[in-house]
């Protein structure tokens, strides 16, 4: 038997060790991926609840909560923060609670803008001034007993 017939009968052995190995590669690059974004994601929820508690706030005991809701890059929160429409569904959580006619207008505690504020500068700080410029005209106080 010559080397060449034996080495082209056992090609399947190469290709089989090749796709292995990119299977092995892809595997390992998702893998990579998939822990920077969760390590990225607990040092940015450990930063907000760090942030939050010296501010005085009352922060959940565990980051799992605030990474699953805000992930790495703030999720709903940094999406347009400042644009009409979040601003007014904003102004309508700051209200008396009520629907329909009975639905009035509240002034908004300072401490809860302050908050919102903190989870921007934390996951993206870039939008801060879009935020500031839509709350400019937002009457604030100390409304909440502490």
């Amino acid at each position: 038997m010559s080397p060449t017939r034996y080495a082209s009968e056992h090609k399947w052995i190469y290709w089989g060790a090749i796709v292995i190995l990119v299977g092995l590669a892809v595997t390992g690059l998702i893998r990579y991926s998939a822990v920077v974004t969760n390590n990225e994601s607990l040092s940015k929820a450990n930063q907000l609840q760090d942030e939050l508690l010296e501010a005085g706030y009352s922060a959940p005991p565990d980051t799992d909560t605030i990474e699953a809701l805000l992930g790495t890059d703030g999720g709903p929160v940094c999406e347009a923060p400042g644009d009409a429409l979040q601003t007014a569904l904003w102004k309508i959580g700051q209200s008396n609670g009520t629907t329909g006619p009975g639905q009035r207008p509240v002034i908004s505690d300072t401490k809860a803008v302050e908050a919102e504020r903190i989870v921007l500068k934390v996951y993206c700080p870039d939008q801060l001034d879009e935020f500031d410029e839509a709350l400019d005209d937002l009457k604030t106080d100390d409304t909440v007993r502490r």
